[in-house]
């Protein structure tokens, strides 16, 4: 495929100059397509054109088709020129297609085609269909046009092309760093508790030294609670890896909030008497979800209260309104800045002002949100630096139970 610019008229080398600047300043490829049919149809008359692009199995098939002229308000029974497309795409050639024109026939049902093949790198990517229907027949000036704009496609695609290998390079350039990211970030969580299990057993068995019961009784308590530390750490992994893969089981079911606060509230108390938590029980606020993945929210924000704030109480409430139930836990510790507060519910995200001196895998809130969306619930923030941090999750109310309360409360 050739063109030669002298054949064309100023009107016509006005418009390819159009074309050209489009395809170097518009990234959209049906945005730059559309706008090279408007601008070719002036000067090339036509009444449909038809992008047609090789699929992975060899065929062809439409990628953008504009009808601009007869028969354009019975777009769906036209011919869209789809033997024209496979002669070009498989001859590399033009196709031009020109009937005899019958005065006495529909002019919608004489179709004139003129297909161009459509090359990347030395090789025929697809066919551009121009149609007319009853004529007038192509003239070779007007062909030559054609080229011109089929050059053009061929170099949107071409740009296309290029914006997504660049995108898939940074994708795969973000995804080798996520991998990387991981492997430090979990090598050092699994390491540093396995380092206390090590080092406190290989201790208590040395059989140089004789320790007392006090003693033996602090180092395994370190023991079990590394241990605890490390079945933690695979729990949140495998929640983290079926939540990228969609694969999370949920088990939805009628659930009190008041009384799986309560029960919660009840368990940590019982592993940490000493953390001060503030939580006033009240009346049944009913929601649709699994209580299990539920309970598993509450045990990672209050986790979390405990761990950036370990000295001062902790505030749990619940409240319903609207439809909706929310449930707050709040501290006191050091906060977190406003510019960080959507990033910490992303995947090993983890608060910079947050990483010194505290352990953390960086996806205990990348869990909790997730599994707050599979509840068609909300999660949000509310902190600041030094004013502490308050997460508000927002479930929506179990209308059924809902509505059967309004119906006993009638009669």
């Amino acid at each position: 495929m050739s063109a030669r610019t002298e054949s064309l008229q100023p009107a016509e080398l006005k418009a390819v100059y159009a074309i050209s600047r489009i395809v170097a300043e518009t990234l959209d490829r049906d945005e730059a397509l559309a706008a090279i049919v408007r601008l070719a149809r002036p000067v090339f008359i036509f009444d449909n054109a038809v992008l047609y692009l090789e699929t992975e199995q060899g065929g062809l098939e439409p990628a953008f088709a504009r009808a601009i002229g007869r028969g354009r308000s019975t777009e769906a029974d036209l011919a869209w020129g789809e033997r024209a497309a496979y002669e070009a795409f498989h001859t590399g050639s033009d196709f031009l297609y020109q009937p005899e024109v019958d005065p006495n026939r529909d002019r919608l049902e004489q179709h004139f085609y003129l297909a161009l093949p459509l090359r990347l790198g030395g090789k025929c990517i697809g066919s551009l269909v121009f149609i007319r229907f009853g004529g007038p027949t192509y003239k070779e000036e007007q062909i030559n046009l054609a080229k011109f704009i089929a050059t053009h496609v061929s170099q949107v695609l071409e740009h296309r092309r290029l914006v997504e290998r660049i995108a898939n390079l940074e994708a795969e350039r973000r995804l080798a760093r996520l991998q990387s990211d991981f492997v430090a970030t979990i090598s050092h969580e699994f390491k540093t508790p396995l380092g206390f299990i090590k080092g406190y057993s290989t201790t208590l068995l040395r059989k140089d030294t004789e320790w007392d019961a006090q003693t033996r009784r602090e180092f395994l308590g370190i023991i079990d609670e590394e241990a605890d530390r490390l079945s933690e750490l695979m729990d949140n992994l495998l929640d983290s890896s079926r939540l990228q893969t969609g694969t999370l089981d949920v088990t939805k079911q009628p659930v009190d909030l008041n009384a799986l606060i309560d029960e919660a509230q009840a368990r940590w108390q019982t592993r940490h008497p000493e953390l001060e938590i503030h939580w006033q029980p009240g009346p049944s606020v009913h929601v649709l979800g699994d209580p299990k993945r539920l309970a598993q929210v509450l045990e990672n924000l209050v986790g979390n209260a405990a761990k950036y704030a370990p000295e001062g109480p902790i505030w749990i409430a619940l409240k319903q309104q609207a439809g909706w139930a929310q449930i707050s836990v709040r501290d006191s510790g050091p906060g977190i800045k406003e510019s960080e507060q959507t990033l910490i519910f992303k995947r090993f995200y983890r608060s910079s002002s947050l990483k010194s001196g505290t352990r953390g895998s960086g996806l205990g809130l990348y869990i909790c949100e997730q599994i707050v969306k599979a509840h068609s619930g909300e999660i949000h923030v509310k902190s600041g630096e030094g004013i502490g941090a308050e997460f508000q999750v927002r479930l929506p109310l179990d209308d059924a139970r809902a509505a059967r309360g309004d119906k006993e409360k009638a009669l």
